[in-house]
């Protein structure tokens, strides 16, 4: 097994059978992963603010950060690598509240709408997700079968 770490604002595509995509501690950011259950590519990319509206600096260094400029190079990844758009599951974990009681500024929520506002405009719709609440989630995509295995604190599940 070889285990590749995506941070916050990276993403990354594998169509390798032994890999496994990883991402920790998703507070109110978002993990967007996709699958072609067809030739087995996953990809996987962890989202930390809706827009990058705020910073045409920080899309131009790591435009994964955005969802708006982050989720169209997942798919370009997804499809450079072989991945059919027809083929493709998605799923989203994160987006939670976990700093705060204060729902004014919720981020995680706006960053799971802005994730499904962005897929719907491209046709792409998600089979499941674990979202919101006040956890942080780690995250983890096995590319030969898809599983995908959610862990916070001593807790793990599947979706």
């Amino acid at each position: 097994m070889n285990s590749v770490v995506v941070g916050i604002g990276e993403y990354f595509v594998s169509n390798k059978p032994k890999d496994v995509i990883k991402t920790f501690a998703l507070g109110s950011c978002v993990a967007v992963i996709m699958y072609d259950r067809i030739k087995n590519i996953a990809g996987l990319i962890h989202i930390a603010l809706p827009s990058s509206d705020i910073s045409n600096e920080k899309k131009e260094k790591l435009p994964g950060y955005f969802a708006d400029s982050g989720i169209p190079l997942l798919i370009k990844s997804m499809r450079s690598k072989g991945a059919l758009l027809g083929n493709l599951w998605i799923k989203l974990i994160g987006g939670a509240n976990v700093l705060s009681t204060n729902y004014n500024f919720d981020i995680g929520i706006r960053n799971v709408l802005a994730v499904k506002k962005i897929l719907w405009r491209l046709n792409l719709g998600i089979i499941s997700e674990d979202v919101g609440g006040k956890i942080a989630r780690t995250c983890m995509v096995h590319v030969d079968t898809g599983e995908i295995i959610i862990s916070s604190q001593s807790k793990k599940w599947n979706i």
